[in-house]
């Protein structure tokens, strides 16, 4: 049984990584997503919970994914969970190169048992980014075309409270 993992911070969740998610469940036996709390990181938008429960009302549909959270090293939520594949999705060059180093440390890190498989996003998101997203809802615009309508919703609500 294949069991990948699609690690990322999901602040929030867009509708790009949605679309990874689908992908990776039609190629893979099971999709752990997984939320890495990332200490370096600024503070973030949304919290570990709000995250994940987004991402488990954005992927009930699949029926072979299950949404988590992990403070810690990814080869070692890999073990824990018997995962074998990272799933990373590519937007742009730049994104390779950050990405295949974190897949060879990876790799190396997991004592050469942890492969990391690469995506490239789906040309309508592109361009699309949790940092846009929080961006622009900082100024009160919710671009409800790149999140799920849950996250929009989430999105408004945040804005509002601010």
């Amino acid at each position: 049984m294949s069991i990948a993992i699609y690690p990322g911070s999901f602040d929030p969740v867009t509708t790009g990584h949605v679309n990874l998610i689908e992908r990776a469940s039609k190629i893979f036996d099971h999709v752990i997503v997984c939320v890495l709390i990332n200490s370096g990181k600024k503070t973030p938008l949304f919290s570990i919970d709000e995250r994940v429960n987004m991402l488990e009302c954005v992927t009930e549909g699949f029926h072979n994914v299950s949404v988590r959270y992990y403070d810690g090293l990814l080869v070692d939520f890999a073990k824990q969970e018997e995962a074998n594949i990272i799933v990373r999705g590519l937007r742009e060059m730049s994104d390779f190169d950050v990405e295949l180093q974190m897949a060879q440390g990876n790799k190396a890190a997991s004592d050469g048992t942890l492969e990391t498989v690469f995506l490239p996003t789906d040309p309508n998101y592109s361009f699309v980014s949790s940092t846009m997203i929080r961006e622009f809802a900082n100024y009160h615009h919710i671009c409800r075309e790149f999140v799920p309508d849950i996250v929009a919703e989430r999105l408004e609500e945040k804005v509002k409270s601010k």
